[in-house]
């Protein structure tokens, strides 16, 4: 990626953010990222949603699954954290607790007793044919067990919605499928519920938008490195009262696969540039985030992963990294920790809202 591409958007700006009151969601890939830059990075939060997502460093769950690492983190990621081939093989939470706790004694996250303080949102449809709802349930019990008051656990596992996130708009998909854009109707913004659980009662939604969709260069975050899966660009909401001045918090929104706005199929290891899906932005501008972050001074930071199918990453599909594709070593992987280049690059996003 050339700089003379990167320079095509502006940097991001800094505002008058609060970062002590900073909040997390994500659907899917995202929602797994979610849970990691939460834990990372817990002293930083207040809360966090997580749409169909499963614990910390579940892809770890049987190291010994394949012989190769890197098979084996995959094997776990699809057999044991999406859809658990038996009962028995589901992510362990007391087992993912202790490794949490472990994590933050080697300093690779801040100290899990920071979640005593925070409010939790996590949901799962019955109809999910992508993350099992058993998996779910274990993201429940994780956080209770490191210390998140049951009160402060918000947990909806009765609607049968697939795997998605909710909206009113009635041009997304049928509640209950699963297919992309992962984007279906069920009558209510989830978004609107996540941060009314994380922050507590907040104003109506605005009706209109007084804001702007700011799109800046994200490659400055992670250092142009393909190693990353992150796409060129990034995208925050920024409400008019914030542009002028006024105090904030940031809420940072993770798009789950195959939801970046430049997301495109591989066939063969090669992108079908002809056969692009229409839908890149509908994570950053349908999904109810802005509506709710414009009436309540509120910056959505939109950060973009994107599709990689090489030598160097192999990310078709362009999700989080919660299973360790980033990883120079995949025997060491840090995909979860706060030297994890994509957690790195969200967190260096969110220290420049606030100015830092």
């Amino acid at each position: 990626m050339s700089k003379k591409n990167a320079s095509l958007a502006p940097p991001l700006a800094g505002f008058n953010a609060d970062l002590s009151q900073s909040s997390v969601s994500g659907l899917s890939s995202g929602a797994f990222m979610t849970v990691q830059l939460h834990l990372a990075h817990s002293s930083t939060f207040v809360g966090a949603g997580i749409i169909a997502g499963g614990p910390f460093r579940c892809a770890e769950s049987y190291r010994a699954a394949a012989a190769i690492a890197e098979d084996a983190l995959t094997l776990n990621a699809l057999y044991v954290c999406m859809n658990p081939l038996i009962p028995q093989a589901a992510p362990n939470p007391d087992k993912l607790a202790d490794v949490a706790r472990d994590t933050a004694a080697q300093g690779l996250i801040d100290g899990v007793d920071n979640l005593a303080r925070q409010r939790v949102y996590i949901f799962t449809g019955t109809e999910d044919a992508v993350v099992s709802s058993s998996v779910v349930d274990t993201t429940r019990r994780f956080y209770e067990l490191l210390g998140v008051p049951p009160s402060a656990i918000r947990y909806e596992s009765t609607l049968p919605a697939g795997h998605s996130i909710i909206t009113d708009n009635p041009e997304d998909n049928p509640l209950g499928v699963n297919r992309p854009p992962y984007i279906n109707r069920g009558g209510f913004m989830q978004s609107q519920v996540i941060l009314e659980h994380i922050y507590g009662p907040l104003k109506a939604p605005s009706e209109r938008l007084t804001g702007r969709i700011v799109r800046f260069d994200q490659t400055e975050f992670f250092g142009a490195d393909p190693r990353a899966s992150m796409s060129e660009f990034a995208y925050a909401y920024v409400p008019k009262a914030v542009e002028e001045g006024a105090p904030c918090r940031v809420h940072v929104a993770l798009h789950g696969c195959k939801q970046g706005y430049n997301y495109v199929n591989f066939v063969n290891g090669q992108p079908d540039l002809e056969n692009c899906p229409p839908y890149g932005n509908r994570y950053f501008t349908t999904t109810g985030y802005n509506e709710m972050a414009d009436a309540n001074n509120l910056i959505i930071l939109y950060p973009q992963a994107e599709g990689t199918d090489n030598a160097v990453s192999q990310n078709p599909e362009g999700c989080w990294d919660w299973w360790g594709y980033t990883a120079e070593n995949p025997e060491n992987p840090d995909y979860y920790s706060k030297q994890a280049i994509q957690i790195q690059a969200i967190h260096g996003m969110l220290q420049r809202l606030g100015g830092r």
